[in-house]
Protein backbone atom coordinates (compact mmCIF):
# COMPACT_ATOMS: atom_id res chain seq x y z
CA UNK A 1 0.00 0.00 0.00
CA UNK A 2 1.38 3.52 -0.44
CA UNK A 3 1.08 6.54 1.81
CA UNK A 4 -1.49 7.98 -0.39
CA UNK A 5 -4.46 10.07 1.79
CA UNK A 6 -7.43 8.82 -0.14
CA UNK A 7 -8.64 8.27 -3.47
CA UNK A 8 -12.35 10.41 -3.63
CA UNK A 9 -14.42 10.66 -6.61
CA UNK A 10 -18.00 11.37 -7.75
CA UNK A 11 -18.99 7.62 -9.20
CA UNK A 12 -21.97 9.53 -11.03
CA UNK A 13 -19.87 12.21 -12.26
CA UNK A 14 -19.72 10.35 -15.81
CA UNK A 15 -15.82 10.79 -15.74
CA UNK A 16 -13.02 8.45 -15.81
CA UNK A 17 -10.07 10.41 -15.81
CA UNK A 18 -8.01 9.86 -12.78
CA UNK A 19 -5.63 12.65 -11.18
CA UNK A 20 -2.58 12.27 -8.80
CA UNK A 21 -2.27 15.39 -6.64
CA UNK A 22 0.79 16.69 -4.22
CA UNK A 23 0.35 19.21 -2.62
CA UNK A 24 -1.67 20.42 1.03
CA UNK A 25 -1.40 24.55 0.74
CA UNK A 26 -4.81 24.91 -2.05
CA UNK A 27 -5.61 21.01 -1.04
CA UNK A 28 -9.22 21.28 -0.08
CA UNK A 29 -10.32 24.39 -2.72
CA UNK A 30 -9.34 21.64 -5.50
CA UNK A 31 -11.26 18.78 -3.70
CA UNK A 32 -13.77 21.28 -3.47
CA UNK A 33 -14.01 21.92 -7.46
CA UNK A 34 -12.26 19.09 -8.83
CA UNK A 35 -13.63 16.29 -7.31
CA UNK A 36 -17.03 16.22 -8.92
CA UNK A 37 -15.52 16.20 -12.25
CA UNK A 38 -12.35 14.01 -12.14
CA UNK A 39 -11.51 11.05 -9.63
CA UNK A 40 -8.39 12.30 -8.06
CA UNK A 41 -5.78 10.88 -5.47
CA UNK A 42 -4.52 13.07 -2.88
CA UNK A 43 -0.69 13.18 -1.46
CA UNK A 44 0.72 15.38 1.14
CA UNK A 45 4.41 15.16 -0.49
CA UNK A 46 6.00 14.57 -3.45
CA UNK A 47 7.79 11.47 -2.57
CA UNK A 48 4.30 10.54 -1.66
CA UNK A 49 3.21 10.92 -4.92
CA UNK A 50 6.36 9.24 -6.31
CA UNK A 51 5.64 6.15 -4.37
CA UNK A 52 2.02 6.06 -5.43
CA UNK A 53 2.86 5.73 -9.10
CA UNK A 54 5.53 3.27 -8.52
CA UNK A 55 2.95 1.00 -7.34
CA UNK A 56 0.68 1.80 -10.25
CA UNK A 57 0.26 -0.66 -13.43
CA UNK A 58 -0.06 0.40 -16.62
CA UNK A 59 -3.94 -0.07 -16.59
CA UNK A 60 -3.65 2.00 -13.11
CA UNK A 61 -1.72 5.30 -13.89
CA UNK A 62 -3.22 8.46 -13.72
CA UNK A 63 -3.52 10.50 -16.80
CA UNK A 64 -2.54 13.82 -15.30
CA UNK A 65 -0.11 14.45 -12.37
CA UNK A 66 -1.25 17.90 -10.78
CA UNK A 67 1.51 19.47 -8.69
CA UNK A 68 1.58 22.09 -6.04
CA UNK A 69 5.34 23.80 -6.41
CA UNK A 70 7.42 23.25 -3.19
CA UNK A 71 10.21 26.08 -2.24
CA UNK A 72 12.66 23.89 -2.50
CA UNK A 73 11.85 23.48 -6.12
CA UNK A 74 12.14 19.90 -5.43
CA UNK A 75 9.11 19.54 -7.72
CA UNK A 76 11.26 20.04 -11.06
CA UNK A 77 13.57 17.13 -9.95
CA UNK A 78 10.37 14.85 -9.78
CA UNK A 79 9.39 16.21 -13.42
CA UNK A 80 12.68 15.15 -14.66
CA UNK A 81 12.48 11.89 -13.51
CA UNK A 82 9.28 10.85 -14.56
CA UNK A 83 10.10 12.24 -17.66
CA UNK A 84 13.00 10.27 -17.94
CA UNK A 85 10.80 7.19 -17.00
CA UNK A 86 9.11 5.59 -20.48
CA UNK A 87 6.25 4.35 -18.14
CA UNK A 88 5.98 8.11 -17.17
CA UNK A 89 7.00 10.33 -19.97
CA UNK A 90 3.71 10.47 -21.74
CA UNK A 91 1.57 12.02 -18.62
CA UNK A 92 0.14 15.02 -18.85
CA UNK A 93 2.35 17.68 -15.99
CA UNK A 94 0.62 20.72 -15.14
CA UNK A 95 1.95 23.05 -11.70
CA UNK A 96 1.10 25.41 -9.70
CA UNK A 97 2.70 27.66 -7.92
CA UNK A 98 1.64 29.94 -5.00
CA UNK A 99 4.72 32.21 -5.48
CA UNK A 100 4.92 34.59 -8.46
CA UNK A 101 8.46 34.34 -9.04
CA UNK A 102 9.16 34.58 -12.30
CA UNK A 103 12.18 32.19 -12.34
CA UNK A 104 9.92 29.23 -10.97
CA UNK A 105 7.78 29.67 -14.30
CA UNK A 106 11.22 29.93 -16.96
CA UNK A 107 12.38 26.44 -14.59
CA UNK A 108 8.56 24.96 -15.84
CA UNK A 109 8.35 25.89 -19.28
CA UNK A 110 12.02 24.42 -19.62
CA UNK A 111 10.88 21.24 -18.71
CA UNK A 112 7.95 21.35 -21.13
CA UNK A 113 5.25 20.66 -18.50
CA UNK A 114 1.92 21.20 -19.99
CA UNK A 115 0.93 24.19 -18.22
CA UNK A 116 1.55 26.46 -15.24
CA UNK A 117 -0.31 28.13 -12.71
CA UNK A 118 -0.03 31.05 -10.31
CA UNK A 119 -2.62 31.07 -7.26
CA UNK A 120 -5.34 32.65 -7.25
CA UNK A 121 -6.92 31.23 -10.59
CA UNK A 122 -9.87 30.27 -11.44
CA UNK A 123 -10.74 27.16 -11.08
CA UNK A 124 -13.16 26.46 -13.72
CA UNK A 125 -10.70 27.54 -16.07
CA UNK A 126 -8.10 25.01 -14.49
CA UNK A 127 -10.94 22.18 -15.25
CA UNK A 128 -11.75 23.21 -18.56
CA UNK A 129 -7.88 22.79 -19.45
CA UNK A 130 -7.24 19.64 -18.39
CA UNK A 131 -10.53 18.32 -19.73
CA UNK A 132 -8.75 19.68 -23.26
CA UNK A 133 -5.56 18.43 -22.60
CA UNK A 134 -6.96 15.00 -21.66
CA UNK A 135 -9.30 14.43 -24.64
CA UNK A 136 -6.88 16.01 -27.79
CA UNK A 137 -3.98 13.92 -25.75
CA UNK A 138 -1.61 17.07 -26.33
CA UNK A 139 1.57 15.57 -25.20
CA UNK A 140 3.02 17.01 -27.79
CA UNK A 141 1.34 19.90 -29.79
CA UNK A 142 -1.40 17.81 -32.54
CA UNK A 143 -3.61 20.38 -33.56
CA UNK A 144 -3.78 18.43 -37.03
CA UNK A 145 -5.81 15.98 -34.70
CA UNK A 146 -7.56 18.51 -33.38
CA UNK A 147 -8.84 20.06 -36.96
CA UNK A 148 -10.27 16.71 -37.30
CA UNK A 149 -12.70 16.89 -34.59
CA UNK A 150 -14.15 20.40 -34.72
CA UNK A 151 -17.16 21.61 -37.04
CA UNK A 152 -15.48 23.50 -39.53
CA UNK A 153 -18.72 25.82 -40.74
CA UNK A 154 -16.68 28.41 -42.31
CA UNK A 155 -16.06 28.63 -46.27
CA UNK A 156 -14.57 31.30 -48.04
CA UNK A 157 -17.08 33.41 -49.79
CA UNK A 158 -16.90 33.65 -53.35
CA UNK A 159 -16.54 37.52 -53.09
CA UNK A 160 -13.89 37.63 -50.75
CA UNK A 161 -12.26 34.41 -52.42
CA UNK A 162 -12.27 36.83 -55.55
CA UNK A 163 -10.70 39.36 -53.94
CA UNK A 164 -7.95 37.67 -52.00
CA UNK A 165 -6.81 36.72 -55.41
CA UNK A 166 -7.05 39.48 -57.58
CA UNK A 167 -5.61 41.63 -55.05
CA UNK A 168 -2.75 39.44 -54.13
CA UNK A 169 -1.86 38.80 -57.62
CA UNK A 170 -1.77 42.22 -58.15
CA UNK A 171 0.06 43.12 -55.01
CA UNK A 172 2.83 40.60 -56.06
CA UNK A 173 3.60 41.47 -59.60
CA UNK A 174 3.67 45.34 -58.23
CA UNK A 175 5.76 44.30 -55.30
CA UNK A 176 8.38 42.39 -57.00
CA UNK A 177 11.10 44.76 -56.57
CA UNK A 178 10.81 45.25 -53.05
CA UNK A 179 10.23 42.15 -52.65
CA UNK A 180 13.82 40.88 -54.74
CA UNK A 181 15.42 44.27 -52.66
CA UNK A 182 14.80 42.53 -49.30
CA UNK A 183 15.75 38.93 -50.36
CA UNK A 184 19.38 40.54 -51.59
CA UNK A 185 19.95 42.72 -47.85
CA UNK A 186 18.26 39.65 -46.12
CA UNK A 187 20.90 37.22 -47.77
CA UNK A 188 23.90 40.09 -47.37
CA UNK A 189 23.01 40.78 -44.04
CA UNK A 190 23.34 37.66 -41.67
CA UNK A 191 24.01 33.90 -42.09
CA UNK A 192 20.60 32.22 -42.59
CA UNK A 193 17.77 31.60 -44.70
CA UNK A 194 16.12 33.91 -46.71
CA UNK A 195 12.80 32.77 -45.82
CA UNK A 196 10.71 31.85 -41.89
CA UNK A 197 8.43 29.09 -42.23
CA UNK A 198 6.40 28.05 -39.50
CA UNK A 199 3.36 25.87 -38.78
CA UNK A 200 0.69 28.12 -38.31
CA UNK A 201 -3.20 27.23 -37.14
CA UNK A 202 -5.78 28.98 -39.16
CA UNK A 203 -9.41 28.12 -39.66
CA UNK A 204 -10.75 25.55 -37.91
CA UNK A 205 -7.98 24.68 -36.69
CA UNK A 206 -6.40 23.78 -40.03
CA UNK A 207 -2.05 23.63 -39.81
CA UNK A 208 -0.03 25.16 -42.70
CA UNK A 209 3.11 26.23 -43.63
CA UNK A 210 3.01 30.08 -42.98
CA UNK A 211 6.03 32.28 -45.08
CA UNK A 212 7.75 35.87 -43.66
CA UNK A 213 10.69 37.18 -44.71
CA UNK A 214 13.30 36.07 -41.77
CA UNK A 215 13.78 39.03 -39.04
CA UNK A 216 15.32 36.87 -36.27
CA UNK A 217 18.41 35.49 -35.45
CA UNK A 218 18.21 31.68 -36.75
CA UNK A 219 18.33 30.29 -32.80
CA UNK A 220 15.35 32.40 -31.81
CA UNK A 221 12.70 29.38 -31.37
CA UNK A 222 15.20 28.51 -29.08
CA UNK A 223 15.88 31.65 -27.26
CA UNK A 224 12.08 32.09 -26.51
CA UNK A 225 11.81 29.66 -23.13
CA UNK A 226 15.06 31.97 -21.94
CA UNK A 227 12.45 35.26 -22.98
CA UNK A 228 9.12 33.82 -21.76
CA UNK A 229 9.13 35.84 -18.53
CA UNK A 230 9.22 39.33 -20.39
CA UNK A 231 6.19 38.39 -22.34
CA UNK A 232 3.82 41.27 -22.12
CA UNK A 233 0.54 38.95 -21.56
CA UNK A 234 2.05 36.86 -19.12
CA UNK A 235 0.57 36.84 -15.88
CA UNK A 236 -2.89 38.02 -16.89
CA UNK A 237 -6.12 36.24 -15.62
CA UNK A 238 -4.31 34.85 -12.75
CA UNK A 239 -1.01 33.79 -14.06
CA UNK A 240 -1.90 30.86 -16.25
CA UNK A 241 0.57 30.75 -19.44
CA UNK A 242 -0.34 33.55 -21.97
CA UNK A 243 -1.76 32.54 -25.46
CA UNK A 244 -0.27 35.31 -27.51
CA UNK A 245 3.54 36.03 -27.19
CA UNK A 246 4.96 39.25 -27.51
CA UNK A 247 8.13 40.75 -26.39
CA UNK A 248 9.23 44.55 -26.24
CA UNK A 249 12.55 45.82 -27.86
CA UNK A 250 12.82 41.30 -28.58
CA UNK A 251 16.72 40.49 -28.85
CA UNK A 252 15.93 37.98 -31.33
CA UNK A 253 15.47 40.58 -33.79
CA UNK A 254 18.17 41.49 -36.60
CA UNK A 255 19.00 45.21 -37.31
CA UNK A 256 17.64 44.64 -40.61
CA UNK A 257 14.85 42.48 -39.15
CA UNK A 258 13.62 45.87 -37.07
CA UNK A 259 13.04 47.59 -40.31
CA UNK A 260 11.07 45.02 -42.04
CA UNK A 261 9.15 44.75 -38.48
CA UNK A 262 8.18 47.97 -38.20
CA UNK A 263 7.56 48.33 -42.13
CA UNK A 264 5.30 45.35 -42.45
CA UNK A 265 7.78 44.11 -45.24
CA UNK A 266 8.51 41.03 -43.85
CA UNK A 267 4.84 39.25 -44.37
CA UNK A 268 5.39 40.54 -47.90
CA UNK A 269 5.97 36.39 -48.26
CA UNK A 270 2.50 35.49 -47.11
CA UNK A 271 0.81 36.98 -50.01
CA UNK A 272 1.83 33.03 -51.57
CA UNK A 273 0.02 31.87 -48.64
CA UNK A 274 -2.85 34.12 -49.73
CA UNK A 275 -2.96 32.59 -53.23
CA UNK A 276 -2.85 28.99 -51.67
CA UNK A 277 -6.12 28.82 -50.04
CA UNK A 278 -4.49 29.15 -46.76
CA UNK A 279 -5.36 32.61 -45.31
CA UNK A 280 -7.15 35.48 -46.30
CA UNK A 281 -6.36 39.36 -47.18
CA UNK A 282 -8.31 39.89 -43.70
CA UNK A 283 -9.30 37.44 -40.73
CA UNK A 284 -8.01 36.77 -37.22
CA UNK A 285 -3.82 36.27 -37.19
CA UNK A 286 -3.25 32.42 -38.17
CA UNK A 287 -1.01 31.79 -34.65
CA UNK A 288 1.72 29.50 -33.90
CA UNK A 289 1.30 25.93 -32.72
CA UNK A 290 2.52 26.84 -29.26
CA UNK A 291 -0.35 30.27 -28.53
CA UNK A 292 -3.16 28.03 -30.83
CA UNK A 293 -3.02 24.92 -28.40
CA UNK A 294 -3.96 27.92 -25.74
CA UNK A 295 -6.70 29.12 -26.96
CA UNK A 296 -9.00 25.62 -26.84
CA UNK A 297 -11.91 27.01 -24.61
CA UNK A 298 -15.32 27.81 -25.43
CA UNK A 299 -14.95 31.06 -24.93
CA UNK A 300 -11.90 31.75 -27.32
CA UNK A 301 -12.04 29.08 -29.95
CA UNK A 302 -14.50 30.96 -31.75
CA UNK A 303 -11.58 33.25 -33.61
CA UNK A 304 -10.99 29.68 -35.16
CA UNK A 305 -14.12 29.37 -36.70
CA UNK A 306 -13.86 32.73 -38.74
CA UNK A 307 -11.25 33.51 -41.43
CA UNK A 308 -7.57 33.87 -40.67
CA UNK A 309 -5.71 36.34 -42.74
CA UNK A 310 -3.02 39.02 -43.33
CA UNK A 311 -4.58 41.61 -41.60
CA UNK A 312 -7.36 42.29 -39.48
CA UNK A 313 -9.39 44.21 -36.16
CA UNK A 314 -6.03 43.94 -34.08
CA UNK A 315 -3.67 45.38 -36.06
CA UNK A 316 -5.78 48.39 -37.33
CA UNK A 317 -6.62 48.87 -33.66
CA UNK A 318 -3.85 48.37 -31.33
CA UNK A 319 -0.98 46.75 -32.99
CA UNK A 320 2.49 47.40 -30.78
CA UNK A 321 1.00 49.31 -28.15
CA UNK A 322 2.03 47.94 -24.78
CA UNK A 323 -1.34 48.49 -22.82
CA UNK A 324 -2.98 45.76 -25.07
CA UNK A 325 -4.11 42.97 -22.67
CA UNK A 326 -4.66 39.54 -24.20
CA UNK A 327 -8.22 39.33 -23.31
CA UNK A 328 -8.80 42.41 -25.56
CA UNK A 329 -6.74 41.14 -28.47
CA UNK A 330 -9.34 37.66 -28.00
CA UNK A 331 -12.04 39.89 -27.81
CA UNK A 332 -11.08 41.09 -31.00
CA UNK A 333 -10.59 38.13 -32.64
CA UNK A 334 -14.01 36.74 -31.46
CA UNK A 335 -15.79 40.06 -32.76
CA UNK A 336 -14.50 39.34 -36.63
CA UNK A 337 -15.20 35.57 -36.61
CA UNK A 338 -18.91 36.47 -36.04
CA UNK A 339 -19.37 39.72 -37.72
CA UNK A 340 -16.81 39.38 -40.59
CA UNK A 341 -18.68 40.69 -44.01
CA UNK A 342 -17.82 42.34 -47.30
CA UNK A 343 -17.58 46.19 -46.37
CA UNK A 344 -16.13 45.76 -42.45
CA UNK A 345 -13.16 43.91 -45.03
CA UNK A 346 -12.73 46.77 -46.80
CA UNK A 347 -13.08 48.96 -44.42
CA UNK A 348 -9.84 47.12 -42.46
CA UNK A 349 -8.17 47.09 -45.86
CA UNK A 350 -8.43 50.83 -45.66
CA UNK A 351 -7.28 51.38 -42.28
CA UNK A 352 -4.41 48.83 -42.52
CA UNK A 353 -2.66 51.26 -45.33
CA UNK A 354 -1.53 53.95 -42.08
CA UNK A 355 -1.12 51.02 -39.54
CA UNK A 356 1.51 48.79 -41.02
CA UNK A 357 4.01 51.62 -40.17
CA UNK A 358 3.84 51.25 -36.42
CA UNK A 359 5.90 52.83 -33.92
CA UNK A 360 6.18 50.54 -31.02
CA UNK A 361 8.95 48.08 -31.33
CA UNK A 362 6.49 45.44 -30.01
Amino acid sequence: MTNSIATEWNENAGSHTRIAYAGLEIRDLVATELNPYFRITYNNYLLQLEEYLGNQSILTLPEIILLEVDEQGECFALVERLKANFLFNGMIIVLISLSNDKSLKLSAMQLKVHDFYIYPFSMSDLRERLNFLVKFKLIKPKLIEISKEVDITYRTPFGKRFMDLSISGCMILALSPIMLAVVIAIKLGSKGPIFYKSKRVGTGYKVFDFYKFRSMRTDADKLLVELSTQNQYANEDGGTKAAFVKIKDDPRVTKLGKFLRNSSLDELPQLFNILKGDMSLVGNRPLPVYEAEMLTSNEWSMRFLGPAGLTGLWQITKRGKADMSERERKKLDNFYAQNYSFWLDWKILIRTVPAVFQKEKV
